[in-house]
């Protein structure tokens, strides 16, 4: 059976104290309010000032309340930027990356197009001597032979003997051609000796390479050892296959007998290489043309 809706409240005086208290509290309110609307009516100057004096008394709790709440949504503003900027960290962060990227590409771009610079300036001024451009592809990982694989070969006119150089300076010379491939003997190979000189005085000597990539630099006259930290090397053009003032090495150390030096154009840094004609056919021809053109000659 359901309980009745409307319970005495019993014999219990708390339940009975508390009705009682309930009822007082509605009556007092009830009599309060009609007391402050006839009070308004009657008198709204003396019902301002009440009201004046109510908003002083409450004013401290209503800023504590009001503390709270702006305490309250500040700690969401700050939380919510706090989730907020991480994320954001978290994209700029991946930007960045992606930025990083970019800027890597277009620093190996810059030093590619630099490169074919270089390159270009070169083959304007060998052309007469050009035999072909190329790359270099791969080279030994051996100590004792340095021999770098050039991508084009006989096809391309490529034969063994010819001088190679990059745009910095000598690389080597064609030891082997295939039909599009041939082996370049580095200068830095200990069997690839060339005659050289040093600049500006036209010092000369011998180099030879060390197997380590660098080379050695050996004076004609060995009794006389002047070359000094930075000397500048170049090719001589004696022996009649490298062309002469070719950018050969800098001088790193000086040693007993002459000094060791880093080659200007190693072959790491050299993707682009051109195939030249032995110095000796131009050297040949010019001495020919000059016989013919003398006066002796013409007199024949």
């Amino acid at each position: 059976m359901a309980p009745p809706i409307h319970r005495r409240p019993g014999y219990s005086r708390k339940a009975q104290y508390s009705l009682f208290a309930t009822y007082v509290l509605a009556i007092a309110g009830t009599v309060f309010a009609a007391l402050l609307l006839l009070i308004s009516i009657a008198d709204p100057t003396g019902f301002a000032a009440l009201r004046t004096s109510a908003s002083e008394i409450t004013a401290p709790v209503s800023r504590f309340f009001d503390s709270v709440r702006r305490t309250s949504i500040d700690m969401g503003d700050n939380l919510s930027a706090y989730f907020d900027a991480a994320s954001k960290n978290k994209a700029m962060a991946q930007q960045a990356a992606r930025n990083r990227t970019k800027l890597i590409e277009a620093d190996a771009v810059r030093l590619e197009n630099r490169r074919l610079r270089s390159l270009l300036d070169l083959v304007e001024s060998e052309e007469a001597n050009k035999v072909a451009i190329g790359r270099l592809i791969s080279s030994t990982a051996s100590s004792s032979r340095r021999i770098a694989t050039l991508s084009i070969g006989s096809n391309q006119g490529v034969a063994p003997g010819q001088p190679v150089r990059g745009p910095n300076g000598l690389i080597g010379r064609i030891i082997e051609a295939g039909p599009n491939t041939a082996k370049v003997l580095l200068i830095s190979d200990a069997e690839n000796v060339i005659p050289v000189l040093r600049l500006p005085d036209g010092l000369p000597a011998l180099a030879s390479g060390m197997g380590n990539g660098l080379v050695m630099i050996r004076p004609v006259d060995l009794g006389v050892n002047p070359f000094k930290k930075g000397d500048i090397i170049s090719t001589s053009g004696n022996g009649g296959l490298y062309p002469p003032n070719v950018p050969y090495a800098r001088v790193i150390r000086r040693t007993s007998d002459g000094a060791m030096a880093m080659p200007l154009a190693p072959p790491g840094n050299s993707p682009y290489v051109i195939v030249m004609r032995p110095y000796q056919e131009p050297a040949k021809v010019a001495l020919d043309k000059a016989v013919a053109e003398s006066p002796a000659a013409g007199g024949e």
